[in-house]
Parts: structure tokens; C-alpha cells; sequence
């Protein structure tokens, strides 16, 4: 009889490789997440149970786990955000599956990171530790593995930040160029999680997971770089910690629309400290060798899909910023050049009451779908209605103002790229 196991966040990056190492040995899964959509996109073949695991009370856990021999906890965020309370995830749901497993023979297998430490800069980590703190305390038989920097085939966070910084054109942009940097591949992250989910390495105990060589962050963007097949930088640009300094916060306030971005300030403190664990831990334990970066990457496809998605993630927030200023300042004008909007209609024969309702209106929905854009939520669906709105303009344009077609300004026509570019930003928005 397969043993069962319990994977949380079985979606996401490392879950989704846990997963999967788990069923290559034998595991029946279930995976618990929030979004029924992206558990049937990335793993529709498994049983699932969809909680939001900082709602989960310790009773709830206590029957969602009544016959899960392993449990598996993949879950985590970087920061506080919209969608993301760290106290709430590192901390509040691992005392309740511990109050929930007491007394039982349930292993469980905690993901934590590198680094962790009641004294770190960053409220990650700080949360982190206090999470492994709880189950190490807890009497359950429990492991405690701590990843570097996670480098795999999926691009998502830190290694979908490492090959947009490796795509960055003509000039190597560099964020801490001097801080050490150590990776481990994804999936020899799951296969550890499945040798201790097996029990083969003992129980009770931490161990870093980290290959042993390391590089700066440097080194590491241009060995992406290469991997990716571009050719070499011929310019290098330090940017200035002021700089870095703004670009977390706005990222920051971004987390508050919902966006995951690896460049959080707690992400960028964390790579400012650089990313090292000890690997001596692993090895005593007899657990699998771990490859090096170069050895991962030989393992992972560079194709022009990698290459194609390293650009777009570039260009996805200026193109999201330039949609959400565009519908925004055509909202604004047309309500303070409300006067003159109004005369291009009546001048074609609208009543007046019926052309001030129209712009006024008109202007009231570019202004919601220029900010609904900005919400991660909404984006997509903020982008097929500017899709839409657009071709009910051109529509009635071509209507009442057929000869707008004409004008040298290109009044109609300029639509058109902006209607494409809505749809472009509505078809690369998947996270996972």
C-alpha cells in the first residue's frame, strides 16, 4: 500500500518538484493550495484540498491530516502583501498542524531557507526561524531542510529574476555585484524532501541544501547569460543603493496590488547579505550529492522559450504601467477638456445632454480600467475590457466620425497598438 503524503503550496514552484518526487517514490499525494485553477493547470493529476492555510484551525488540520503518514510544507512568501500575511504562513499555520499532529507518528517535513535567524534583516527570515522554532519544539517527528537560492526549468521569483537580469540588453545591470551567491537545482531540492519524507537520513534534524562551490551575483547573471546564449556584456553599470532603495519600495507597494516581486526589499536585503548555507550537514547525513550550478544548468532546456520569457518579463511592467497611464490620462482629459470632447459630438448631430453622458461616462470607465490594470487580480480582466471598451469606441466612432479614419493625427488608428498590447500583457500574465 503506497504511503500518503501531504504536500502544502503543491503548486507552487518547489511543491510542484516535491510532488513529483514524491509519486517517482511511491507516495500517494495530496496537495493543498488556494486556486482550484492553477492545481488543475500544474498538477490536475493528483487529489487536492483547497484551503487558504492561514484560515486552517488546528481542528481543521486535524482532520484534513488524519491519514497523511508525511506532510510536506512547501508554503511561503516573501513578504507582506495583499496576498500574503508571513506570520500567518511561517508561523500561525505551523503551530496549528503541530497542535493538530500531536501525539501521532506523522513526520513532517518543513522548507525553510538558508540563513534563517531570530536576528536576520529581514522579516522573512526572522518569521522563517520562528516557524522552524515551533516545530522543532513541537515533539513531532520532524526535518527541518534549509535551500540556497532555488534554481530550475520553471521561472518563477528568484529564477525568473535571474534570467531577466541575464537578458538585460547592452549593459549588465548589477544589484550587489560582490554578494556571495549559492544555488541548489530544484529538483534536487525534491529529492531531498523525498529521502527525508522516507525516513532513509533519521529524524530531527537541520541541514542546509547547497551546492559547494559558490559565485557572486555577478558571476552568476553572466553564467546565466550564457546558458541563455546571448553574448557577452561589453558594459557594466552598478546601480546605486539609492536606486535599489526605490526599486524595493516599489516593489513593495506593488505587493500591495497583489504582485510577487523578487525585487521586495526583503528579497534584495537578503541578496545584499548574500545567499550561503553549509553543505557539510547534508553530506554527514549520507544524503544525495548536490549538483552544481553548472551541472544544473546542463540539465535544464535553453531554448528560445527561455529566451522569449526573459524579455517579456522585463517589458511586462513597463507595458502594464504604460496601458494603466494611457487609459488613465484619456480618462482625465476627457473630463477636464469635457467641453471640447462634447463638440465633436454634437457637431455631428448628438443632443448635447446625450454627448456630455457619453464622455462623461466614457471617461469614468477609462479611469477604472486604467487603475483596475494595476491590481494583479484584475489586470487580465482589466485588459480584455480595454480590448473591448476600444473597438465600442471604434465602433461609434466610425459610426458618427467616419472621417476620424483619416485625420493625420491618426486618431482611431493609434487604437489599434494599444488594443494589441492589451492583449499581449492579458496573454503573458501566468505565474505558474
Amino acid at each position: 500500500m503506497k504511503k500518503s503524503a501531504v504536500v502544502l503550496g503543491a503548486y507552487g514552484f518547489i511543491g510542484t518538484a516535491c510532488v513529483k518526487a514524491l509519486q517517482r517514490r511511491g507516495f500517494a499525494v495530496t496537495g493543498v493550495g488556494r486556486s482550484k485553477t492553477a492545481a488543475a493547470r500544474v498538477l490536475p493529476g493528483i487529489d487536492w484540498v483547497f484551503r487558504d492555510i492561514t484560515d486552517v484551525s488546528a481542528s481543521d488540520w486535524k482532520n484534513l491530516l488524519e491519514d497523511a503518514e508525511v506532510v510536506v510544507n512547501a508554503s511561503g512568501a516573501l513578504q507582506d502583501g495583499a496576498r500574503d500575511n508571513l506570520t500567518a504562513i511561517h508561523e500561525t499555520a505551523i503551530r496549528n498542524i503541530c497542535e493538530a499532529l500531536a501525539g501521532s507518528d506523522t513526520r513532517v517535513v518543513q522548507i525553510s531557507a538558508a540563513g534563517v535567524s531570530e536576528e536576520a534583516p529581514t522579516d522573512f527570515f526572522r518569521s522563517k526561524a520562528r516557524g522552524d522554532a515551533i516545530l522543532m519544539a513541537s515533539g513531532l517527528d520532524w526535518i527541518v531542510l534549509r535551500p540556497v537560492l532555488v534554481v530550475g526549468a520553471q521561472a518563477y521569483g528568484g529564477t525568473a529574476l535571474l534570467r531577466a537580469a541575464a537578458a538585460f540588453p547592452l549593459i549588465q545591470a548589477m544589484i550587489a555585484p560582490q554578494a556571495v551567491i549559492r544555488t541548489v537545482g530544484v529538483d534536487d531540492l525534491a529529492a531531498a524532501v523525498a529521502e527525508a519524507a522516507e525516513g532513509r537520513l533519521g529524524s530531527r534534524f537541520v541541514a542546509d541544501l547547497t551546492e559547494d562551490g559558490e559565485q557572486t551575483f555577478a558571476e552568476l547573471t553572466r553564467t546565466f547569460r550564457n546558458w541563455l546564449g546571448y553574448p557577452g556584456w561589453k558594459r557594466r553599470l552598478t546601480l546605486p543603493e539609492w536606486a535599489v532603495g526605490i526599486a524595493g519600495k516599489v516593489a513593495d507597494a506593488l505587493g500591495w496590488l497583489g504582485w510577487r516581486s523578487p525585487l521586495m526589499t526583503n528579497a534584495l536585503l537578503s541578496l545584499k547579505d548574500g545567499i550561503t548555507g553549509d553543505p557539510e550537514a547534508w553530506k554527514n547525513l549520507g544524503g544525495h550529492p548536490l549538483k552544481s550550478l553548472g551541472e544544473t544548468l546542463e540539465s535544464l532546456p535553453s531554448t528560445a522559450q527561455e529566451r522569449s520569457f526573459a524579455r517579456l518579463y522585463l517589458v511586462l511592467p513597463l507595458a502594464i504601467g504604460c496601458l494603466s497611464l494611457f487609459w488613465i490620462l484619456s480618462g482625465a482629459f476627457g473630463l477636464v477638456s469635457l467641453g471640447a470632447a462634447k463638440a465633436v459630438l454634437t457637431d455631428q448631430g448628438v443632443s448635447s445632454a446625450l454627448a456630455a453622458t457619453a464622455v462623461i461616462g466614457g471617461s469614468i470607465i477609462d479611469l477604472i480600467l486604467g487603475i483596475g490594470v494595476l491590481f494583479r487580480r484584475w489586470t487580465r480582466a482589466a485588459c480584455l475590457g480595454m480590448i473591448a471598451v476600444s473597438f465600442g469606441y471604434l465602433g461609434a466612432g466610425t459610426l458618427l466620425t467616419p472621417h476620424l479614419w483619416l485625420d493625420p493625427l491618426g486618431v482611431f488608428v493609434k487604437v489599434l497598438p494599444a488594443v494589441m498590447l492589451a492583449l499581449v500583457v492579458s496573454l503573458v500574465l501566468e505565474e505558474r
